[in-house]
C-alpha cells in the first residue's frame, strides 16, 4: 500500500504570502519612486542631508537605508533612532511626540534637506499612531525640506503631507505591516542602485568570476 502524505499547509501559506508580494509588485507607483530618486539626486547635488524617520520596523529599515544610501548613493544620510542616547534624552525630559522632530531641529533641518518616512500607518493625530513622525513632518514641511515616504495602503499624514508618497497597495489586510515593511527595502534598494543616484557599484557585483 502506497501512502501520500497530505499537503502541508505551510506550502499553501508560502504561496499566498509570495502572490501578494507580486501583486504588489505589478501595482507599485513606480512614478513615485522615480520622483524620489531624482530629487534625492538634488539633495546630493545641493549638498544637502537625508533625514530617514521611522518608530519599531520603520526605524530598523532607516538604519539599513542610511548605511546603502551613504554607501552606495553617496548621500548625507542619518537616522535620529541610531542614536539612543539622544533620542531617549530627549523623550524622558520632554516626551516622545515631539522627540524626533526636535532632534531635526538641532540638526538645522533646511530647505537643501531631505525627510523620509518609513511607516506602515504613516502616521496620525486621531487615532493617535506614531504622533512623532508627524510632528517631525510638518517641521520638515514648514522649513522647507523636501518631504518623501514608503507607507501602507492608508497611507494615513505622510500621503497627506508629504512631497512625494508610495503607498504599499497591500490587499491582504492580515499582512499590512508584513508586507509595508518589506517594500519599504525593495524601494530603497531601487533607489540606491537607480541610475540617477548610484554613486558606486556593491562589493559582490564588482567581484569577477
Amino acid at each position: 500500500m502506497t501512502i501520500t502524505a497530505a499537503p502541508s499547509p505551510a506550502i499553501g501559506f508560502a504561496t499566498r504570502f509570495l502572490d501578494e508580494i507580486a501583486a504588489i509588485a505589478a501595482r507599485l507607483d513606480t512614478a513615485a519612486v522615480e520622483r524620489i530618486a531624482h530629487r534625492l539626486a538634488r539633495v546630493r547635488t545641493e549638498h544637502g542631508r537625508v533625514f530617514l524617520l521611522g518608530v519599531g520596523g520603520g526605524a530598523g529599515n532607516a538604519t539599513h537605508a542610511v548605511c546603502d544610501l551613504r554607501n552606495l548613493a553617496g548621500l548625507e544620510a542619518y537616522s535620529p533612532t541610531d542614536n539612543t542616547a539622544t533620542l531617549t534624552a530627549a523623550i524622558n525630559d520632554r516626551g516622545w511626540t515631539d522627540a524626533i522632530a526636535e532632534w531635526l531641529e538641532r540638526s538645522r533641518l533646511g530647505t537643501r534637506d531631505a525627510v523620509v518616512i518609513f511607516s506602515v500607518g504613516g502616521g496620525s493625530v486621531e487615532p493617535p499612531v506614531s504622533e512623532n513622525l508627524v510632528a517631525a513632518l510638518r517641521l520638515a514641511r514648514a522649513t522647507g525640506a523636501y518631504t518623501c515616504g514608503v507607507v501602507g495602503p492608508d497611507g494615513g499624514e505622510t500621503a497627506r503631507l508629504a512631497d512625494d508618497c508610495v503607498k504599499v497597495p497591500v490587499e491582504d489586510r492580515s499582512l499590512r505591516t508584513t508586507h509595508t515593511e518589506i517594500y519599504q527595502a525593495v524601494v530603497w534598494h531601487m533607489l540606491v542602485v537607480h541610475p540617477a543616484l548610484r554613486s558606486t557599484t556593491p562589493t559582490w557585483e564588482s567581484l569577477r568570476p
